[in-house]
């Protein structure tokens, strides 16, 4: 009869089990932390017993939390998201080139030349080019 203690590997493969569990416990804890801070529908009299409870009874905590407030997470995360999408595309806007039509027809008509584009992606770049200025 073998018994789990006498077999290193199993041993090893709990602990390892043991430690991302507790490393993704610790990665929720960091998510529910941070949602906390970001939200603004409830006070800071609110927020102070959400840490009270999550510190007291870490895991009670946690899952209560997940529960009650799964669907708040996922639309203050989408609108985080949403929110760095725009800025993001905004700054990308704003420093990229604007390069005259003339200038990417005459680009498309050399790789055209070159035989690098087909005549059908020639017209379809210029026709790009055109309708965007």
């Amino acid at each position: 009869m073998v018994l789990a203690s006498s077999y290193p590997f199993l041993d090893a493969v709990g602990t390892i089990l043991v430690f991302f569990a507790f490393v993704i416990w610790f990665w929720i804890l960091i998510t529910i932390f941070a949602d906390l801070f970001r939200r603004h529908d409830i006070g800071g009299g609110m927020k102070v017993l959400w840490f009270i409870f999550v510190i007291l009874l870490p895991y009670l905590g946690v899952f209560v939390y997940l529960i009650a407030e799964h669907k708040g997470m996922a639309e203050r995360s989408a609108k985080a998201q949403q929110s760095s999408q725009a800025q993001f595309d905004d700054y990308v806007q704003s420093v990229a080139t604007k390069s005259d039509p003339t200038e990417q027809i005459a680009k498309a008509k050399e790789l055209l030349d070159n035989g690098t584009i087909t005549q059908a992606e020639f017209d379809h770049i210029k026709q790009k080019a055109l309708s965007a200025a």
